[in-house]
């Protein structure tokens, strides 16, 4: 029997009960909206979750790389949609894993210039049809358009030529991740929702198909009061949850089913802290968590065996491959001695999860299995 104690640190240990429960409560609230869930998987990277988020199947996922892309169609998942804007040099790409795997990878574009690029690769080609999704800004100003503008239709009537398949607009209130009032997380989730629905009617009013209406962030979607003219929705951090969920009340602590198993390095009695074998490599720098759990740092510490925080112990520093945890008092040296196991819990489970090849899958605090993960672009 494989346990905590046999694995090589730092790595990453997944608690199989809290993503069964995760996965579960997300398929649950979707299908009480009346939406279809499309799991985003660029938070587990891993065809294990993605088939586990739909029950044991393959079902629609989105992703953020075409290595991701290429990894789930290898893997038989045929309904994929690559939810970041296309560069046009990748196009031959999409359709090479297309016609490798018989899985539809639909793209999104929010520019008339990528628009005219697309119809014209798509000229040539004698595989299947590039599906395409216009991204409609909902708030966040980060990519895509209002609903409103002049350029929507624009880039539509682009799109109607041969081997192109205008299938729809795409939204997401990233910006809900901003606030941890409920009631301006619902007021986010019900803009995304307006918007893209306000956008496909303009569409279909102008003559074009826009089947797909695809909305989501994991809060967004706990949020929204209803989802009335939307077809789907996009989720992924809810598969694994992190501090930066629940520093805002979106999740529980216990909730978090990704974690790093990290080893006590020193007592740096001086400096009154300890060091851990895991920093900024294995945790990653991100302290998105802060803002709304000042006391984060760059991972809370928790015990090895059962995950629950130690005290107020966080990882403080990180250096390459140090991490530096300030103790209260000299007590703690005792209860972590040289050698012994923390876990840390992750601000943003995306980037820590990214250091990482494989998931070391836990069944309470046995190591039942491995699941491997993608990485890279």
């Amino acid at each position: 029997m494989t346990t905590l104690q046999d694995l090589e640190t730092p790595c990453l240990v997944l608690d199989r009960a809290r993503l069964d429960r995760n996965l579960t409560a997300m398929r649950t609230r979707c299908q009480a909206l009346g939406v279809s869930l499309r799991t985003h998987v660029k938070t587990p990277k891993s065809i294990e979750i993605g088939r586990l988020a739909h029950g044991g199947a393959t079902g629609p996922i989105a992703v953020s790389t075409l290595r991701e892309a290429e990894y789930f169609a290898k893997g038989g998942f045929r309904n994929i949609l690559n939810a970041v804007a296309i560069a046009p040099a990748k196009l031959a790409r999409v359709a090479a894993i297309q016609q490798a795997t018989g899985s539809t990878v639909r793209i999104v574009l929010d520019s008339d210039v990528v628009a005219r690029a697309v119809a014209e690769f798509a000229r040539d080609q004698t595989g299947a049809p590039i599906e395409v999704l216009i991204e409609i800004d909902c708030g966040e100003h980060r990519s895509g358009i209002a609903p409103d503008d002049p350029v929507l239709l624009d880039i539509a009537a682009h799109l109607a030529k041969p081997k192109v398949r205008l299938a729809g607009v795409m939204s997401h209130g990233g910006h809900s991740y901003a606030s941890a009032d409920p009631a301006e997380i619902r007021k986010v989730a019900g803009i995304e929702r307006d918007s893209a629905v306000a956008a496909a009617r303009r569409l279909r009013a102008a003559g074009h198909a826009a089947p797909m209406v695809s909305v989501g962030s994991s809060p967004t979607i706990l949020y929204a009061d209803h989802l009335d003219g939307v077809t789907e929705a996009r989720c992924g951090v809810y598969t694994l949850w992190d501090l930066a969920q629940a520093s805002r009340g979106i999740c529980r602590l216990e909730d978090i089913a990704a974690t790093v198993l990290t080893t006590v390095i020193g007592h740096n009695r001086a400096a009154q802290s300890l060091i851990l074998d895991a920093g900024a490599l294995a945790l990653s720098k991100d302290i998105s968590a802060n803002t709304f759990m000042p006391a984060a740092g760059y991972g809370l510490v928790c015990d090895a065996q059962t995950a629950a925080p130690l005290g107020s112990l966080c990882v403080n520093a990180v250096h390459q491959e140090h991490g530096t945890v300030k103790v209260p008092d000299a007590s703690w040296y005792a209860k972590l001695p040289i050698g012994s196991l923390v876990r840390v819990m992750p601000n943003h489970t995306c980037m820590t999860c990214a250091a990482y090849e494989t998931y070391h899958v836990l069944d309470g605090n046995r190591v039942v299995d491995t699941w491997g993960r993608v990485n890279g672009w």
